[in-house]
């Protein structure tokens, strides 16, 4: 149960992580091929050669903890972000992006020695392939006012060699058991393994991740069974785990209950990929957060999902609450939140 915020709170969430201006290239197909191959699928563009491509579209404040602070704000939800950013014409201009969404960037940090993050996302049809850098902040823990202490704090990414970092947000979580921890593990969090963040996967009340990434962490294989892999993420500590499997849909348990949910049908056609992971984490967090169970927040997430895809850009398609629940009300027969058979 989580516990309500201090009388006087401006905040029912407060996300954590780096945040980027994400700028959209979209390649043509006849200039760009996608090959498969026994380790995935890669994109080739002719080497030494210039490229034509077109900027779609630039997202202002990007990056996993922006974009899921916009969505919750949209949902609702009285948000702030917690982040880095450069002391810079792009840096002021994600400042002004998250104020334009409702979001409060009072804990956003502009850095005068280092520059923004800049990331760029190459479009082939609807399918990408992102070149991320992180810039290397001084980054430190603000301190929280106890009007600004939230219900919930989302973390992901926060950038490169920042063990110290996370673990002052682990220390201040030690010392705030009140609030509710939602984890959406970034690339290179994966990539350090579960050991690395024991801390935060053992407090977290609500992990979310891919199969491939539940697979890393528990050592399990991403074949085996979504039980198995959600049984594994169980026993790195959170209290509830859901896991997201491309077109197979989602799975999640708090434990007792184990539950999938299919994707929700397209009812336009899917135009990029980018940000969908997020908007379903930012609905499940926003559900759960609103105290709705696991099984209502399972069944909003992949309405969210759906619709990101049919927009350019991480943050265009993002529904508001009320067009949510209009979506999920017309929603197919079909569609809904079942007893995962284990």
């Amino acid at each position: 149960m989580t516990t309500p915020p201090p009388a006087g709170a401006r905040f029912d969430l407060v996300c954590v992580g780096d945040v980027a201006v994400d700028v959209y290239l979209t390649v043509s197909e006849d200039d760009a091929t996608v090959e498969s191959e026994a380790s995935g699928r890669r994109l080739v563009l002719p080497f030494g050669a210039k490229v034509a491509c077109d900027v779609t579209t630039t997202v202002a404040a990007g990056g996993n903890s922006a974009n899921v602070a916009v969505a919750c704000a949209r949902l609702g939800l009285r948000v702030a972000l917690v982040a880095y950013a450069g002391a810079d014409p792009a840096g002021r201009e994600a400042v002004d992006a998250l104020h334009d969404e409702g979001v409060d960037s009072l804990l956003v940090r502009l850095d005068p020695l280092v520059p923004t993050n800049r990331n760029f996302v190459l479009r082939v049809g609807h399918e990408r392939t992102i070149l991320v850098h992180h810039e290397q902040h001084d980054c430190h823990w603000p301190y929280l006012r106890p009007s600004d202490v939230p219900s919930w704090l989302f973390l992901s990414s926060v950038g490169r060699d920042a063990s110290a970092y996370e673990d002052q947000i682990a220390d201040w979580l030690d010392a705030n058991p009140q609030v509710s921890l939602a984890f959406e593990p970034g690339t290179l969090q994966i990539a350090r393994g579960a050991g690395a963040l024991a801390r935060h996967y053992h407090r977290a009340a609500l992990v979310v991740c891919n199969r491939e990434e539940a697979a890393h962490l528990t050592g399990l294989r991403p074949d085996d069974a979504p039980a198995a892999l959600l049984d594994g993420m169980l026993a790195l500590g959170p209290e509830r785990v859901v896991m997201t499997d491309g077109s197979a849909g989602a799975f999640g348990t708090d434990g007792t209950c184990f539950l999938e949910v299919p994707v929700f049908p397209d009812d336009a056609p899917v135009i990029d990929r980018t940000g969908a992971g997020d908007a379903f984490a930012a609905t499940l967090v926003a559900a759960v957060a609103s105290g709705r169970t696991l099984e209502e927040a399972m069944l909003r997430a992949p309405v969210n999902s759906m619709r990101a895809v049919q927009h350019v850009g991480s943050q265009a398609g993002l529904l508001r609450a009320d067009e949510l629940e209009t979506i999920l009300s017309a929603a197919p027969s079909g569609y809904g939140v079942r007893a995962l058979i284990r």
